[in-house]
This record gives C-alpha cells, structure tokens and sequence, in this order.
C-alpha cells in the first residue's frame, strides 16, 4: 500500500470500513476483495457526499484528463483496480485510456486524499474534497 492508496481510503471511504479496507489492500492476497467490491458495491462504502456528476458528453478519457487536470491533478496518478494497472503508479492519461468505459472497479488518485476520478460496472465519478 502507497500514500494514495491510504490517503485515498481515509478521504472517501466511510469511516466505519476503513480499517478493514487498508487491510485489505495492504495484503496482497486480499486485495481483490477491496476492488471487486469497487465494482460491485461501492455505494455501501464510499462517501456519496464526494461525489461529483461527470456530464455524459465528457465521460471520455480526453475529456477526464481535461476536468481532472483543471482540478490540479499531476501527469501521474495511482491506481486500485480489478484491471491491470493494479498498485501501479501510472500516466494519468494512459490509465484513463485503460479504465474509462470498460466496466472495471477502479479508483484513480491524483492527489492523495483529495481528488480522484472513480469507475464502477455503471457508474463514472470524480471524487473531491
């Protein structure tokens, strides 16, 4: 586990689950219980009061990118993912392009505890404080 992972989870996650989910993402093993959830039932954990709607028009990862870089986001982010780019720190933009659209559990953080961009099976947020 990394500073975003942490400071990720401490921001948007409700407190009451984030001890477990640190664990979680702490043991590699267990891992893939903290990003299926993600997919699945994010709405029983993350904090809704963080979200913030992405126009339909701009649920693309040029468009992200933009927003997201408007918001102070780096060229680099983090990522928690049921994809391939799980634990990595990454282009931001490249992992826009590998997430957006495709279904995946997924939270990007840009910047630790206070922005990051957020895929479910059906749902597409950007996560601020």
């Amino acid at each position: 586990m990394n500073l975003h992972e942490e400071t990720l989870v401490k921001a948007f996650v409700e407190p009451s689950r984030q001890e477990r989910f640190l664990t979680f993402l702490d043991q590699p093993k267990k891992r893939g219980r903290f990003t299926d959830e993600l997919a699945h039932r994010h709405d029983r954990f993350l904090q809704p009061k963080f979200f913030r709607s992405i126009p339909p028009s701009q649920q693309n990862p040029s468009a992200l990118f933009a927003i997201l870089k408007r918001l102070g986001a780096p060229d680099n982010c983090s990522v928690i993912s049921e994809g391939s780019l799980d634990g990595q720190e990454v282009d931001l933009l490249a992992a826009l392009k590998e997430v957006v659209g495709y279904g995946m559990g997924t939270l990007i953080s840009c910047i630790p505890g206070r922005l990051a961009y957020f895929e479910s099976e059906d749902e597409r947020y950007i996560l601020q404080k």
